[in-house]
């Protein structure tokens, strides 16, 4: 059976330059529970015109400021894709930094969803590829974010944590290499590019020289996340960008995680919280960044019943559902197979990635029967 929870990404100036860009006051959101606070930001940055950076910040609903985790994201294949992209895609993650007491921002970069400027990112070509846009760019987008999140009352800028996943891992490790005030750590969880195909890399051999590049400058600790089934980085290229890091002076814990689902690069996702959450906390007891003994309690799943003809993994995962935020859909098709997508913009965004989902695994009776958390047919 086909079990789609989790869309890889193949898988982040200052503000008297730009015009004031307001925000949303912070408040609590019913998706997640009442135990945190949610705020849409527009972060500024000349490159990003007008619009500035979209953003997201979920912190617990304490008084206080609170210690920072900047967390950004992938990078998909396509232009459209990229534009489709939301910050409530990664809210489930962030939500597991803010149950242990940081105030955790949502970073999409120049190019990705509705951050104005131009994409940045391009290696240009796969023959002949230039890497250091896809270090570089990334981090002055976090350069940003950081300056401005330094300014709010919600936030203690004296401890910042740079968190990214595959594109947004080299963010954050690049980010070590030119630290902003106030960074104490960073993690990487299946970060590189050049990816060209399953265990295939643009030229490896600048990818590993631009890591060599960071390790000169870094020496913020960080940790490294990458799972044995990834197909993007696999141990061999995964082993060879830590060696060439941390030879060049760069400071970072390498976990080699045991195989994850049938693609390991989506580590870093929803369903893998078990399992990475426990590395995170190990490093951040390392570094004495333990905010909190015990952990905010996640939001109860609405009473809505499962489909029929689910199996019990599928009764499972619609539990998962249930509390996962933005335009949503679950799809299935009775005895067979099911699939879900969350975090979208639109409704019919989620139905159609949702029947994507469910169909892959061979199935053409496929069809929507939740949106958002409540019958297709209502």
């Amino acid at each position: 059976m086909f079990i789609a929870q989790y869309r890889r990404w193949s898988l982040l100036a200052a503000a008297a330059l730009m015009p004031s860009i307001t925000a949303a006051q912070p408040r609590p959101q019913d998706s997640i529970s009442t135990s945190f606070l949610t705020r849409p930001l527009r972060i500024p940055m000349r490159e990003a015109g007008p619009d500035g950076l979209e953003a997201l910040l979920v912190q617990p609903n304490e008084p206080g400021a609170h210690p920072l985790v900047v967390l950004t994201h992938g990078r998909p294949a396509t232009a459209l894709e990229r534009s489709e992209m939301t910050p409530q895609r990664l809210l489930p993650e962030a939500v597991e930094f803010a149950r242990r007491g940081w105030a955790t921002a949502i970073i999409m970069r120049r190019g990705y969803g509705t951050s104005g400027g131009r994409y940045a990112e391009s290696i240009l070509s796969c023959e002949y590829p230039n890497y250091q846009p896809q270090a570089r760019e990334p981090a002055k987008d976090l350069q940003a974010a950081i300056s401005y999140l330094s300014t709010l009352p919600e936030v203690d800028a004296r401890r910042i944590v740079a968190v990214g996943a595959s594109a947004g891992g080299l963010a954050a490790t690049a980010l070590t290499a030119d630290p902003p005030p106030g960074l104490v750590a960073a993690v990487n969880f299946a970060g590189g590019s050049g990816h060209a195909g399953p265990n295939e890399i643009c030229q490896p051999g600048g990818l590993l020289s631009m890591f060599w590049l960071l390790g000169k400058k870094s020496r913020v600790p960080m940790l490294w996340v990458y799972a044995e089934n990834d197909t993007f980085f696999n141990p061999e290229i995964a082993e060879s960008m830590y060696q060439e890091f941390t030879k060049a002076g760069g400071k970072a814990t390498f976990i080699a995680a045991p195989p994850f689902g049938t693609e390991g690069h989506s580590l870093f996702s929803p369903s893998g919280i078990p399992v990475w959450t426990r590395y995170v906390d190990d490093f951040l007891m390392g570094q004495g960044l333990v905010l909190r003994s015990d952990l905010l309690p996640l939001p109860t799943p609405p009473h809505v019943g499962p489909p029929r003809g689910l199996t019990p993994t599928g009764k499972k995962a619609f539990q998962d559902y249930l509390i996962l935020p933005g335009e949503k859909a679950f799809a299935v098709d009775p005895g067979r197979t099911w699939g879900y997508e969350y975090g979208r913009r639109t409704r019919e965004e989620a139905k159609k990635a949702a029947l994507q989902h469910c169909e892959r695994g061979g199935s053409q009776g496929c069809r929507v029967v939740i949106l958002n958390n409540s019958s297709a047919s209502e």
